[in-house]
């Protein structure tokens, strides 16, 4: 059995009270996709930075899944598309 590894590689940017996080897939294959993601705190909640980064994670890792899920969605689509070969009885 041949294993597959793919990696998922997060990037994290701050400006002040705004996060900002890009998740990137690579397949094994080459494939990439990325998600984005964004979190900004609010002007009355105390200043935790580790917070703001889960938030803007959490986001982009789930724009990735989204965008990863309508990927399989049309790939899907297509091969039903693909005709069944005949048969010959």
């Amino acid at each position: 059995m041949r294993a597959k590894e793919w990696t998922v590689r997060i990037e994290l940017t701050e400006d002040g009270d705004d996060t900002a996080a890009r998740a990137e897939l690579v397949t094994d294959d080459g494939v990439e996709m990325e998600g984005q993601g964004r979190a900004r705190r609010n002007p009355s909640d105390p200043a935790v930075p580790l917070i703001g980064d889960e938030l803007a994670v959490s986001r982009a890792l789930a724009d990735l899944a989204e965008r990863l899920a309508l990927t399989t969605q049309r790939d899907i689509a297509a091969s039903a598309e693909t005709p069944a070969p005949g048969r010959s009885w």
